[in-house]
Order: structure tokens, then sequence, then C-alpha cells
């Protein structure tokens, strides 16, 4: 399992249209071939600090996924709204293991 954990910051006065730009891109995500998870959580005492927890089959799936229209569009959407750059962090699923 291929696992992205992204870190956003985004400017307070975004935050809600920020949220709807990711629910647009969670829908389609979710749908990918390969994806396992694509998770976005909201800081309880800083609403303005998301992550996101993407797990993939494989590199290739979370590769493909960058691809996207819906990637690229969510991406060009929020560019403006960072209050600094996004930060993403691989890592190797190790459980649950995932069949091929």
């Amino acid at each position: 399992m291929y696992v992205t954990i992204v870190y956003a910051s985004v400017k307070p006065e975004k935050v809600e249209a920020f949220k709807e730009a990711c629910r647009l891109n969670h829908e389609n995500s979710i749908r990918e071939p390969g994806n396992l998870r694509f998770d976005i959580l909201q800081s309880a005492s800083d609403p303005a600090q998301f992550v996101f927890y993407e797990a993939y089959k494989t590199q290739q799936d979370a590769a493909a996924h960058k691809e996207t229209a819906h990637y690229l569009a969510w991406r060009d959407t929020v560019a403006d709204w960072m209050a600094e750059p996004r930060k993403g962090i691989v890592y190797d699923g190790l459980y649950p293991i995932v069949g091929s």
C-alpha cells in the first residue's frame, strides 16, 4: 500500500471554500482504480489546518491520481488559498495488508 499524508494550511477566509473544493476532489478520488482511502481531516483546534490521508494500492495508482481532471481542478482552484505550501510525506502502508 502506498500512502501519502498531506498537510495543508489554508488562509482563514478560504476555509469554507477549501472544504467544498476538497469534498468534490474526495468524491471523485474514492472512485479511482487503486484507491483504498482518501480521508480529509480538519483540525479541531485550528480550523485552517487540514490533513489528507491518501492510500492507493500502488505508487502507479497514486501517480495516476495526480493526472486526473478532478485533482488538477482542485490543485488549481486551491493554489492561492494556501497559507503556506502543502507538504506531502510518503509512507509504505504495512497494515492492513492489501492483496494484489
